[in-house]
């Protein structure tokens, strides 16, 4: 029998340093994505950020590799991305059943979730990554930045340098870097601003039409530019139609003859907004992923068996690419099996002592039913929407809707009828089973990008699937204390003691609202009918335009924009519309354009990450001076004038920031001849 050589050459790839560095870069930008989806209900891609960071630190390290550093931004990538777990567990404090967050089984929640989610996705691979035509937008700019740090870009174009010399790479990376610093720099310095009250950070206006009404809300917020600028004008542009149903169309209609009385406009249209309309927008987002699920299906079965058939060439001996090599198919199975009891273990400590007590065996069981088949089913829909708009704006959220309505469903029908007391231990328990559901979501949304990276710079599958998991380890280790660092700084809006600074977490809010409804018998189902007709129109126009046309409106953003408030909807079309004429500009001068395009997307990485990271430092200073605003110097600086230099600002700022992105990229490198 002929023994299986490598296919391909070996390069040091999974190694200590490379998971040390990840482990390090995990703890900014945990925290920082953290904080982002507390506020904003959205995460960013920490892949390419992290992929920077990786090259400029291991260049000064001896037999480095390209394949080292995907390591590197894999582990980081993976624990940045666990975070979209504060979807649903802030739902916990948001109906009084925790006060805080226990530190070891959060840790259980984040690592047996995440690493379901990387065994789920494992299959998925040859279906979803190798097996298709999926953009991988993302994936794919981390895997150009690491080839361009690398040296490996842009050698045939110039021939005059030598494969592998790295003179280019070396520039490249030092441009990029200067982007992406300079992003996160000027994005936290506006942060600052707003918090000196120098200026506002938000506009928001109220108006009547006819016998209803509706708001105009936009944050100015750097982060979300950048958003707009990483998830282009397709998804921005779906996100925009979902605005303009729910805020011009139901918003008023709803409002309708409500706005009477002593009451503010303001709060009566946002108490309609928060409890009506955004329960339309998670039916619409629902059926759209039922629909993702559905045209998925084919290609997930045919992924697992060339997954089995290429197990089994590698038992017999067989020369597999290793490119083509995955953890073996019976470790997966066996990990997932194995799960299950840790998971049942965590059920019973959830329910023992309280009204359930006695009474958890059916729900316990159902729920282990749920999470080992469902979850299997939120990966493949988080994977294929990743693949085609990027984790960025994956509907992580949308699908935990779906997910927290079928797990409430179901325990009702297990547990049967209960009292009041049991309602609100019931609504615990469906948060609790759906964020370890939830934890496979988001790493399934985050590990084929990663893999799509890997694919594209000849990494290991395999190698790439246990810094997957190792990356899981450093994310749950991290994010619960941060959890508590923003319980105890500013609270969770809804929540019993909350401020005026409460953050939002609106995915949490929703969430908790529906599993209420829904155990509570007040859930309007009318509504959710509503959005899943919507969600059905969408579907039916989106087919329409990708079949006859080069145009396409991704049903799960039209539903994103219906739910999410204006002030974070608003601003990310225009993120879009600053990165498509940027990207017009690199098209139009000509040059390497690709590079160009590459330093848009690392400034919009920039201003992310900065006013990210500067949330968090924010929220330190807030924990530890005991004030909502310590760093409020101009706090008798009100009326409209703070809203009107901020949009000044914000707008000077953009542009300018643009116009020195621009002259850089302009700068074309100097190759060196040999």
């Amino acid at each position: 029998m002929a023994v299986a050589t490598p296919a391909t050459p070996t390069l040091r790839e999974l190694t200590v340093r490379g998971i040390l560095l990840g482990g390090v870069i995990t703890l900014v930008f945990t925290a920082a994505n953290v904080y982002l989806g507390l506020k904003v209900g959205l995460t960013f891609a920490t892949a390419i950020p992290a992929a920077v960071i990786s090259m400029a630190v291991l260049r000064s390290f001896a037999n480095h590799s390209i394949v080292e550093n995907n390591i590197v931004q894999t582990v980081a990538s993976a624990a940045g991305t666990l975070s979209a777990i504060i979807f649903v567990l802030p739902g916990l404090i948001m109906i009084g059943w925790w006060t805080g967050f226990p530190y070891w089984t959060t840790v259980a929640v984040c690592a047996v979730g995440g690493t379901l989610g990387v065994m789920y996705s494992i299959p998925l691979r040859r279906a979803l990554v190798t097996g298709t035509d999926l953009p991988y937008p993302e994936g794919v700019a981390a895997a150009e930045v690491l080839k361009v740090g690398d040296g490996t870009e842009g050698v045939a174009a110039a021939e005059v340098l030598k494969v592998g010399d790295g003179t280019e790479g070396v520039e490249a990376n030092r441009t990029g870097l200067k982007v992406i610093t300079f992003g996160s720099v000027v994005s936290a310095a506006f942060g600052l601003l707003a918090n000196l009250k120098l200026l506002a950070n938000s506009v928001t206006a109220y108006t009547r039409i006819g016998a209803g009404g509706t708001m105009f809300s936009a944050g100015l917020s750097m982060a979300m530019i950048g958003v707009g600028h990483l998830i282009g004008m397709t998804v921005g542009i779906a996100m925009l139609v979902g605005l303009v149903i729910s805020f011009g169309v139901l918003l008023p209609i709803r409002a309708n003859g409500a706005l009477t009385g002593s009451e503010p406009i303001g709060d009566i249209i946002d108490g309609i907004f928060v409890h009506e309309v955004r329960f339309v927008g998670a039916g619409a987002i629902a059926v759209a992923a039922v629909w993702t699920l559905l045209k998925i299906l084919r290609p997930i079965l045919k992924g697992v068996t060339d997954a089995l058939v290429s197990a089994r060439d590698r038992r017999q001996g067989q020369v597999v690419e290793l490119t083509e090599r995955d953890i073996p198919f019976p470790i997966v199975v066996g990990t997932v099996v194995v799960m299950l009891l840790p998971i049942a273990v965590l059920l019973w400590d959830f329910s023992r002592g309280t009204v359930l007590q006695g009474h958890s065996a059916g729900i316990i069981a159902v729920s282990l039913v749920f999470i080992f088949v469902i979850g299997l089913v939120i990966a493949s829909v988080c994977g294929y929407m990743a693949g085609l708009i990027g984790s960025s704006n994956s509907p992580i959220s949308g699908v935990g809707i779906l997910t927290v309505l079928i797990a409430a469903v179901l325990i009702k029908v297990v547990f049967g009828s209960a009292s009041g007391g049991q309602s609100t231990a019931l609504v615990a328990f469906t948060l609790f089973a759906a964020a370890i559901t939830f934890g496979v979501a988001t790493i399934s949304n985050d590990n084929l990008q990663d893999l799509k990276t890997g694919q594209l710079v000849g990494a290991t599958p395999w190698k790439q699937q246990v810094a997957l998991v190792i990356g899981v380890a450093f994310g749950s280790a991290i994010i619960p204390p941060v959890l508590n660092l923003m319980q105890r700084a500013f609270g969770f809006l809804g929540a019993p003691g909350a401020g005026d600074h409460a953050l939002a977490a609106p995915q949490a809010a929703l969430i908790s609202s529906l599993a209420k409804g829904v155990f509570g018998g007040s859930l309007n189902w009318g509504l959710i009918g509503l959005g899943a007709v919507i969600g059905v129109v969408a579907i039916v126009v989106d087919e329409t335009l990708t079949r006859t046309s080069r145009f396409a409106l991704p049903p799960l953003a039209v539903g994103m924009g219906m739910y999410l408030p204006m002030s974070l909807t608003l601003i990310i079309p225009l993120g879009a519309l600053l990165g498509w004429f940027y990207n017009r500009w690199a098209d139009r001068t000509g040059g390497d354009v690709e590079r160009k395009k590459r330093l848009g997307v690392l400034l919009a990485t920039g201003m992310i990450v900065g006013e990210s990271l500067y949330g968090v430092v924010f929220a330190g200073f807030v924990a530890g001076t005991g004030s909502d605003e310590p760093f409020a110097l101009f706090s008798g600086f009100g009326g409209s004038l703070p809203e009107l230099i901020g949009v000044v600002a914000f707008a000077a700022v953009l542009t300018w920031m643009y116009k020195r992105t621009r002259t850089i990229a302009g700068s074309e490198p100097v190759l060196v001849e040999r």
